[in-house]
């Protein structure tokens, strides 16, 4: 069981690193890195590298990922207006209602099947901390007391860097929030 999570993690970070190397549009590109993420995230899982892997969602994919999903998105050009269709022959018409109807029906079938099978999965689970005793110590409970006590100047100088990184950024983004 384990070795088949291990390789199903492996192809999910493999496939989405390849994925954002090949595909073009910047904003497939950033989910598909969300997935790479997630699956690195599951291989520090699968090594017991809890802190890492709390770490890995929490800083990267809540973090770095939304902040470049959210610059994507502030900088998108708008679409030219519509040429005439003398000068676009080849345009593909939109979709209709019932299409995107259609997408909608699919779209909540596979997230249904997702959910079974990842529920399935859950369920049918043996997790190894869960059955430790209640005194087990874990990296997060080692890393966490070797911040507070060993290594509490560099945590409290990154957290003074962070917070003036913070301030600069809120400084910088000032003069776009007032042409929005």
């Amino acid at each position: 069981m384990v070795q088949i999570a291990f390789y199903g993690f492996t192809a999910l970070t493999l496939g989405g690193a390849l994925a954002v190397l090949l595909t073009r549009n910047v904003l497939y590109a950033a989910f598909f890195l969300l997935l790479t993420l997630l699956g690195v995230a599951g291989l520090f899982v699968l090594a017991s590298a809890d802190f890492l892997a709390v770490a890995q969602i929490m800083i990267y994919v809540g973090g770095v990922l939304v902040l470049v999903i959210f610059g994507v998105m502030l900088t998108h050009k708008p679409e030219l207006p519509a040429a005439t269709s003398s000068q676009t022959p080849n345009r593909i018409p939109a979709l209709n209602r019932a299409g995107s109807r259609s997408a909608w029906v699919v779209a909540l079938l596979v997230a249904g099947a997702l959910f079974v099978a990842l529920y399935t999965l859950l369920a049918r689970s043996n997790f190894a901390l869960l059955n430790r005793p209640v005194g087990w110590q874990t990296t997060i409970n080692t890393v966490g007391r070797q911040l507070m006590t060993e290594y509490v100047v560099p945590f409290e100088i990154v957290g003074i860097l962070l917070l003036a990184a913070l301030i600069g950024a809120t400084y910088l983004a000032a003069p776009l929030t007032k042409r929005l």
